[in-house]
């Protein structure tokens, strides 16, 4: 496994706002690039990252939230409920921060790392951290997506920053 640079907003990368193309069959190459994305949000304190933000123009994302794994190719969003407001970061956007509002709760369908449809359902962070991802993956960041007047730099947050660590997403 490998920790992967992570591709900056600033850097204007169109990877970013491009949206990614299907994985055609999850086979050793995706698996590799699910570990070594795993490696790299583990290791940049992230609940979540998309194949985009370290330069690969696929479906895949990875979450880690209250200590579960989950690896996914081709997510798709099959459920949508409810509402929730809350603090996001990103990965790719270092230093800033903002209200998001998005589903309370999700189900999403795609492949597992062994190539197996699996549905994972979550709620509270982990549905935020779903829909934050498979934004990614359409080639939408978080900051077009934040309530007018709420992004603001992670120093000048009125909220204390280990506590958020936890609660970001990639």
């Amino acid at each position: 496994m490998a920790v992967l640079p992570i591709v900056l907003a600033a850097d204007e990368d169109p990877i970013l706002v491009t949206r990614a193309n299907r994985v055609p069959r999850v086979d050793d190459a995706i698996r590799k690039l699910m570990d070594d994305m795993v490696e790299t949000m583990i290791e940049a304190h992230g609940a979540g990252l998309a194949a985009p933000q370290v330069g690969v123009p696929l479906r895949v994302i990875v979450l880690k939230v209250d200590n579960q794994l989950y690896q996914v190719a081709n997510p798709e969003m099959v459920r949508c409920e409810g509402e929730q407001t809350g603090v996001e970061g990103c990965l790719s956007v270092p230093g800033l921060i903002g209200d998001v509002t998005r589903c309370q709760r999700v189900v999403a369908k795609g492949l597992n790392r062994h190539g197996k449809e699996i549905r994972v359902k979550g709620d509270g962070l982990l549905a935020r951290a779903i829909q934050h991802e498979v934004d990614h993956l359409d080639g939408i960041l978080f900051t077009t997506k934040v309530i007018e007047g709420t992004l603001r730099s992670w120093d000048a947050a009125d909220v204390d920053a280990e506590q958020l660590e936890g609660e970001l997403v990639g």
